[in-house]
């Protein structure tokens, strides 16, 4: 697998990815993203700040995901562990990518990136809805630390311990 910085030049082939992925959570039953979330703005914002990551194998788009230390005020009302954080927004891995062990690759690869950056934890939030992302994040050692009840429904704000 092979990770980059995502550029504007990505922007058609990420949409196209996430507009499968939400097609495909919603089949399932899944109905954590639609049109106004995420949408191409804010995947323009996170590759302007620079947090929008691409992962491809083969040089086809398996993963993208982004890293920052921004996180919504629903956040600051969690009983967190560590005091320095970063949180994962957006992951989403390609339709054509899941059920082979993409999803666990990238966060292990996310992880190993945030603890070369000197951060002591992860965090993220996960639709409660979404078994697959909750078995994913429950399997690789995150807690969860409180919820939030956003637009969509109850998400749970989640926490992992980075070793160094």
């Amino acid at each position: 697998m092979d990770y980059r910085l995502g550029t504007l030049e990505d922007i058609k082939e990420i949409c196209t990815m996430v507009d499968a992925a939400k097609e495909l959570m919603s089949e399932q039953g899944i109905e954590q993203w639609d049109e106004y979330y995420p949408i191409v703005d804010d995947f323009e914002d996170d590759i302007k700040k620079k947090t929008l990551y691409i992962a491809s194998e083969d040089n086809e788009l398996a993963a993208i995901y982004v890293i920052s230390e921004e996180c919504d005020d629903e956040y600051r009302k969690c009983e967190w562990e560590n005091e320095n954080p970063c949180i994962i927004h957006r992951l989403c891995v390609s339709p054509d990518f899941q059920n082979n062990g993409v999803g666990k690759k990238v966060l292990a690869h996310i992880e190993n990136q945030l603890t070369d950056m000197a951060y002591d934890s992860v965090r993220l939030d996960v639709f409660s809805e979404n078994p697959y992302a909750l078995s994913l994040y429950g399997r690789n050692g995150y807690t969860k630390r409180g919820h939030a009840d956003w637009r969509k429904g109850r998400f749970y704000l989640m926490e992992k311990k980075l070793s160094r």
